[in-house]
């Protein structure tokens, strides 16, 4: 199984929203990363549009129909804004974080057995709208079986911890945790995805370390990679380092 790469572009709608003229483009940067190969785009749109908004939800629905072979992916709080898009949409994959709606950026997965009575309807909801749904979740291998329980497809790793313990001599500890979460979720019946802080330097080592890894969302570090080599060429590379943890 070839790991897939979806690009989350919320960086690229941060700087537009910076001044009224449109630029750069939410979905011309989506559309040179489709063409560069990457496997599907990631939004987070937040209550307050920071970055991501509504009509780029819209917009990037419309666009992802013209490349039916690659993912949408929204990713956001269920009890906030994110249903709404996704009855709306229907993406491919549906990611569910548990975030505030004031946080800077996402920095703790879902918990079990506390948030299991609520995500449980939300979960039934998308299914039933035929989008997979993904839980954002810390590399804990006791929690896997509890989201699977009550309903999730897959399960996103919350690789912050790795990507902080990068090159220090904590890596190898926090490789072998995620590897054992991976493992967990994979036994319990789970796809398992990935994101937040991988890199062009880290990332080719956690695929050859953590099995069975089905997709990366990466954005903070490929738009800022794109702004210096260019979205076709830092997608490439990025496919790249993908391509090198395979055996």
């Amino acid at each position: 199984m070839k790991t897939a790469l979806s690009v989350n572009v919320n960086k690229v709608a941060l700087v537009r929203n910076t001044r009224h003229l449109g630029i750069p483009s939410v979905t011309r940067a989506a559309t040179l990363c489709l063409q560069a190969g990457a496997h599907g785009i990631t939004v987070h749109p937040r209550p307050d549009e920071r970055h991501i908004r509504a009509q780029d939800v819209h917009e990037l629905a419309t666009l992802m129909k013209q490349w039916p072979d690659r993912e949408f992916n929204i990713e956001g709080n269920p009890t906030q804004n994110l249903l709404d898009f996704i009855r709306t949409v229907r993406p491919q994959q549906a990611t569910f974080v548990p975030d505030s709606e004031d946080q800077f950026t996402s920095d703790h997965g879902w918990s079990f057995p506390q948030d299991a009575a609520r995500l449980r309807p939300l979960i039934a909801e998308c299914r039933a709208l035929g989008v997979r749904v993904s839980l954002f979740m810390d590399p804990v291998p006791e929690q896997m079986a509890q989201a699977r329980a009550v309903g999730a497809d897959r399960i996103e790793l919350y690789t912050e911890p790795y990507a902080a313990a990068w090159g220090t001599p904590g890596q190898e500890a926090q490789l072998q945790r995620y590897a054992a979460a991976a493992r967990a979720a994979l036994d319990a019946g789970l796809g398992v995805n990935a994101g937040h802080d991988l890199n062009r330097d880290n990332l080719t080592e956690f695929l050859r370390r953590v099995p069975g890894v089905a997709e990366v969302s990466i954005g903070h570090a490929l738009i800022s990679d794109a702004l210096e080599l260019g979205y076709a060429a830092t997608v490439q590379g990025y496919l790249q380092c993908i391509a090198q943890a395979q055996p």
